[in-house]
């Protein structure tokens, strides 16, 4: 893992792209009432302009929130994930995609999303076949390399 301020890309675009994407996070966490402050940020995975997952060190607004999350930013909706679920960067990104699948389940069969998680678009049919597409994208080209770089096995 890198601190937001060590990031570097494969090459100048793609080192501009995950800078781009630490502050997409930054800016994701700062508008959630409950974080009072971010104080620090790492990056753990990322694909310039495709996903990044980054490990979040926060204060809370309260007692009842982790202190310790992941964020997922990139060409899909941003979301968190609690770290102490989630031990790697490669869990956190699969986890994401669990929850994604579930959102993108319920919209298609016409069920609430009220108790799932929160995404950042509507709950349309049209945004469900979109994500759904991103979600098997990552699970089959982003994930596995995810794995890889965390030294476990792919599956």
């Amino acid at each position: 893992m890198k601190p937001v301020d060590s990031i570097e890309g494969e090459d100048a675009v793609e080192t501009r792209l995950l800078q781009q994407m630490a502050r997409e996070a930054r800016d994701f966490l700062n508008a959630q009432d409950w974080c009072a402050r971010i104080d620090q940020q790492f990056l753990a995975y990322g694909v310039g302009g495709v996903v990044a997952v980054f490990l979040t060190e926060i204060t809370p607004a309260s007692i009842d929130v982790d202190r310790s999350l992941w964020v997922i930013v990139g060409d899909l909706p941003p979301a968190w994930i609690i770290a102490d679920d989630s031990p790697t960067a490669a869990d956190a990104l699969d986890a994401y995609c669990l929850e994604m699948e579930l959102w993108v389940e319920a919209v298609k069969g016409g069920k609430s999303v009220e108790n799932l998680i929160p995404v950042n678009v509507a709950p349309t049919l049209e945004n469900a076949e979109q994500l759904g597409g991103r979600l098997v994208f990552l699970r089959s080209e982003i994930l596995p390399r995810a794995r890889a770089e965390s030294g476990r096995e792919v599956g």
